[in-house]
């Protein structure tokens, strides 16, 4: 059984919007430059939903293996076309686990399962944009980009 899923965007001045959920969680979105920059754009959420989306299934994977999680870090970089619609072509994920307990190979795995099989994200735009990934055993994870 399919469901759907609203979100509602406000235009909330010259740049700049908000996105609300029927919780009533929010999103600030703004199409500054770099100089002016709050908020992440929209592209910049999509490659933020795509890492969180496949972020969320390989916390849930280790924790079913009952691996240790010291910290999970994802990287999400997209190419985009020159032209209008200016669209990712290819989007990049390389994850960056720090764990005790888990192997290089066993996070290949999970990561390949999670964005090939249940990312709901990357399965939406896997039709316009070549979606790959990395994956690396850390010592740590910085918890700022």
């Amino acid at each position: 059984m399919s469901f759907i899923k609203t979100t509602t965007t406000i235009y909330k001045s010259e740049l700049e919007y908000e996105s609300v959920n029927p919780q009533g969680n929010t999103v600030q979105i703004d199409m500054y430059g770099p100089d002016k920059k709050k908020h992440q754009s929209p592209t910049e959420l999509l490659l933020s939903a795509t890492a969180a989306c496949s972020a969320v299934d390989v916390v849930q994977i280790l924790q079913k293996k009952r691996k240790t999680i010291d910290g999970l870090q994802v990287v999400a970089e997209g190419t985009r076309r020159d032209e209008n619609p200016k669209y990712f072509t290819d989007i990049l994920l390389i994850f960056k686990l720090s764990s005790p307990d888990t192997t290089k190979e066993e996070l290949e795995k999970i990561v390949a399962l999670s964005v090939d099989k249940y990312c709901s994200v990357a399965a939406t735009v896997r039709g316009v944009a070549n979606v790959r990934y990395q994956s690396e055993i850390v010592n740590s994870v910085h918890t700022s980009p």
